[in-house]
């Protein structure tokens, strides 16, 4: 029977050409490789070199047993990488967001509460999510609607509202409020990193363009430089000092204010733990009620 190395070596031979080139690329003797490439002929059973005095190269049924060695190894290192991934995600529970904002607050509860397992999480579209939830590709699922499915179970948990913000001298700064469609046909900045409020915005003013900064500092010039509107919320305005010095102003559109649903499925009651965890939690910050 032929092991994994050996496969290897044969494979190395076939790629160097000569004995000397694939021991030297292996870092192996020569006498060494040759001896593996008789056991490999023996384990065949059949020629697979051409042999002259000093040199062997192979033959046709050779050249197709180095590709089924290929094939064997590939499908080792694919076993390989799959049980490690399994082995992973017995480790790990993944949280899908339609939007950054929960998962501050989220993934600290969730480390406390399974402090053997490491969180990971990632922003996805929403209406992915669920599905990924049922399927098992990920545990935790944020919505920003609730979901029907019985499968799972759905608990809103946070709110989030969303306000422009403008410069003291802004045409629109001395607004109590604005509707998506008074802000319609404005230029506006837009962090890249904010899930689906850029799909929102983009639904809800269509003739309007977006200037969507990826670099933090980038975003913050602009914001300091420029007098163009940008968005943020109730709970990500704490978190940055971007916008101090501008006017937060209330978009009352009803898709600018949402509730997060915490889902996954019915059967992973830690989680739904957990999810009362969070909502425990949050009870201390009114403004983040559902």
């Amino acid at each position: 029977m032929l092991n994994l190395s050996e496969l290897e070596q044969f494979v190395t031979f076939a790629e160097q050409g000569t004995l000397s080139g694939a021991a030297q690329t292996l870092h192996i003797s020569q006498p060494t490789l040759t001896r593996t490439m008789k056991h490999v002929e023996a384990a065949f059973g059949v020629p697979l070199f051409r042999r002259s005095k000093n040199k062997i190269e192979l033959n046709e049924t050779g050249l197709q047993a180095v590709q089924q060695a290929k094939n064997l190894l590939s499908a080792a290192a694919g076993a390989v990488q799959q049980v490690h991934s399994y082995h992973a995600r017995l480790h790990t529970i993944a949280v899908e967001s339609c939007a950054p904002a929960p998962l501050w607050s989220l993934l600290p509860v969730l480390s406390a509460s399974f402090p053997e397992r490491t969180v990971s999480s990632r922003l996805s579209p929403p209406a992915s999510i669920a599905g990924r939830v049922l399927s098992g590709r990920c545990e935790i699922g944020i919505l920003p609607y609730p979901e029907e499915d019985r499968a799972l179970a759905c608990l809103p948990v946070v709110r989030e509202r969303l306000f422009v913000y403008v410069p003291p001298n802004h045409p629109l700064a001395e607004r109590g409020s604005l509707t998506f469609a008074e802000l319609n046909g404005l230029t506006c900045l837009l962090r890249s990193e904010i899930g689906f409020w850029i799909e929102l915005c983009r639904r809800c003013m269509p003739v309007s363009k977006f200037l969507i900064q990826t670099d933090e500092f980038a975003f913050r010039e602009l914001v300091r430089e420029s007098a163009l509107p940008c968005f943020s919320t109730n709970l990500s305005t704490a978190r940055t000092d971007a916008l101090q010095g501008r006017t937060a102003i209330p978009i009352t559109d009803a898709q600018a204010n949402v509730v997060y649903y915490f889902i996954c499925r019915k059967a992973d009651a830690a989680y739904r733990a957990a999810a009362d965890q969070w909502r425990a939690k949050l009870s201390a910050a009114p403004e983040a009620q559902p």
